[in-house]
């Protein structure tokens, strides 16, 4: 029987104060699980200059450099790097036990999953591990939009887990891109988008050391996951912005051919302030959209609407623009002849001056950003 091989990866950028705990557990676990796993340990380091590389040669581990700066590199080098078909990896702060790694790693063989993410939300979370905001907001926030954007049956719990084992094929073929700490949600969406398989397993988590400046900034590495989540998803935008977009305009419309105020549930709706804010509303819908469009540039694969707008010749693309502005043209000449109507005092048409304006607006818009897409779409 095969021995499996393990290697775990930890990234590291000045831990010399707490990476003697942390190889120390690593050392024992590879002592204690010698007939049963091969185990490499692989420091990732990111340029560190407290002594953290010799000390850890000291020890016989190996250390591999990262010239690349940031967590998501670190951890990415590490695990090319990597000997094993099995990789595990936590941070070097000793804020994960190690100890309990090889719940990971066994509960990856038996079940033959991808990926077992340690969970520190269904573990032990000792006083002063995680920070309030982190706990009831930050990770259950990142939580739900990745599940609700990309999980299909399997729900991810621990969205900002740091302590992972997973099959170094699979995640290969993830093609984890990120070089920051947002490298831990694209790594969960990749694999979600791949069907992967995947498990939970409680873990703990313990408080930094007294005196060290954790690298974790709240408000940039929050947005930096959101964003990079959002990467991905350039048809969540499509879906809104379509909602937004036929919601308000048909009211828009309604709102014009009904010729009055109409009162529903004791609001008098309908009427020209109904009609500014339902045309806000049909540009904002319009905008969300474009956002999913100016996204799909930047992905592999392409389909629905976008797919068709990204992949008109250049010839279509001239005539459709054409048309568009013609259009927009004529209506403004439209609003310009009505005007005329009366003298150029005043306008007598609100309600058909909202609905004319906004849909030029709406086909300007259009033009805009197909264009633009286009424009990103040859980088």
């Amino acid at each position: 029987m095969t021995i499996p091989q393990i290697t775990i990866v930890i990234p590291c950028l000045n831990e010399r104060n707490t990476l003697p705990f942390v190889l120390e557990k690593c050392l024992k676990v590879k002592k204690e699980f010698k007939n049963k796993y091969e185990i490499e340990i692989l420091v990732s380091d990111n340029g560190s200059n407290d002594g953290s590389q010799e000390y850890a040669k000291s020890l016989g581990v190996r250390v591999e450099p990262c010239e690349i700066r940031g967590y998501g590199a670190a951890l990415d080098s590490g695990i090319k790097k990597a000997k094993g078909d099995i990789v595990l990896f936590a941070d070097a702060d000793d804020t994960y036990d190690f100890l309990e790694a090889p719940k990971l790693i066994a509960k990856l063989i038996e079940t033959n999953s991808d990926m077992v993410i340690g969970s520190r939300l269904d573990g032990e979370i000792h006083k002063g591990a995680m920070p309030f905001l982190h706990r009831f907001l930050g990770t259950p926030v990142i939580n739900w939009i990745i599940n609700r954007l990309y999980a299909k049956k399997f729900k991810i719990r621990d969205s900002n887990s740091g302590f992972r084992c997973f099959n170094k094929k699979k995640y290969l073929e993830w093609d984890v891109k990120s070089k920051g700490m947002e490298f831990a949600s694209e790594m969960l969406i990749k694999a979600l988008q791949n069907d992967s398989i995947m498990e939970h397993v409680p873990v703990s988590l313990y408080p930094d050391k007294p005196g060290r400046i954790p690298h974790l900034k709240t408000w940039r590495d929050g947005m930096r996951h959101l964003l990079r989540i959002l990467f991905y998803a350039p048809y969540f935008f499509q879906k809104l912005g379509i909602t937004i977009l036929l919601v308000s305009f048909s009211q828009l419309l309604y709102g014009l051919f009904s010729g009055g105020i109409s009162e529903v549930y004791g609001f008098r709706i309908y009427g020209i302030h109904s009609l500014v804010l339902l045309s806000f509303a049909s540009l904002i819908g319009l905008s969300i959209w474009s956002v999913g469009l100016q996204i799909a540039t930047r992905q592999s694969k392409t389909y629905g609407i976008y797919a068709i707008i990204l992949n008109w010749n250049e010839d279509r693309l001239f005539f459709v623009l054409l048309f568009g502005f013609s259009t927009m043209i004529f209506l403004f000449l439209y609003l310009i002849w009505k005007w005329k109507q009366n003298d150029y005092l005043f306008l007598n048409f609100e309600r058909e001056l909202i609905v004319t304006s906004t849909i030029g607006l709406l086909i300007f818009l259009f033009g805009i950003n197909a264009l633009t897409a286009h424009i990103l779409k040859r980088e």
